[in-house]
């Protein structure tokens, strides 16, 4: 990368998002450090949560059972962590021309509330009120297969839908949530998630790369590598 690239991509904001297991959290740590490798300096963030004010908000996200939420509290909920995180994080790394990599943002917000039943439109313009004009210049959603997510994540499909009825409506959309809510997200809500990311290129007013998720993480990182190389 020489230095008319890096001159590119100084103080700008990329994002990885996609479902559940498909890598976006070794991608972020893959792009990073090769981005610093090459003189940039770079700033990782995570959404929700990434300030203290942030993770407040993203434990109760976490520690809640979310079928007991009203799907538009939620999203605030999600939309509140994010404006703390562009304020105190993203907004003074991309002022000071620094790149910022995160792992989730709206898009997230768009696919599993949009899976949930809530107009993606209505996510699209709330984010403004929550991040202003810092949208990404390019989000990368990693694509693939619920079964292998699953598989990712050392569970099995099978357990999808446990004690769905105890934990049905809203789920959470996290990784590290309970096991039992996670259990309790029933496959088809996990394939409607991932529907919602594919259909994110139409609809997502910053541009949105599809990148394949399969294969090794290294395999998956030089697919990402190409497409920044482009920007």
């Amino acid at each position: 990368m020489g230095h008319k690239m890096m001159k590119k991509l100084a103080g700008k904001f990329i994002v990885f998002d996609g479902p559940d297991g498909c890598g976006k959290t070794t991608q972020v740590r893959l792009l990073a450090s090769h981005l610093e490798s090459q003189g940039l300096e770079v700033v990782q963030c995570k959404d929700p949560g990434g300030t203290v004010i942030g993770d407040r908000i993203r434990h109760v996200l976490l520690g809640y059972d979310l079928s007991e939420m009203d799907v538009r509290c939620e999203t605030l909920l999600f939309m509140a962590s994010r404006a703390q995180l562009a304020g105190e994080k993203i907004e003074p790394a991309l002022a000071a021309g620094k790149v910022v990599i995160c792992d989730r943002f709206v898009s997230a917000t768009c696919a599993y509330q949009g899976a949930a039943g809530y107009d993606v439109r209505r996510v699209i313009e709330l984010a403004p009120y929550a991040i202003g004009d810092t949208w990404p210049n390019v989000t990368f959603v990693l694509d693939i297969d619920v079964e292998a997510g699953f598989e990712r994540m050392g569970r099995k499909s099978s357990q999808a839908g446990r004690n769905r009825k105890k934990n049905s409506g809203q789920q959470p959309m996290f990784t590290d949530a309970m096991t039992d809510a996670m259990e309790a997200r029933p496959m088809e809500f996990h394939r409607r998630v991932r529907e919602m990311f594919l259909s994110l290129p139409k609809v997502y007013p910053r541009p949105v790369h599809i990148v394949d998720g399969r294969g090794s993480p290294q395999e998956v990182h030089q697919r990402v590598l190409e497409v920044v190389q482009k920007k």
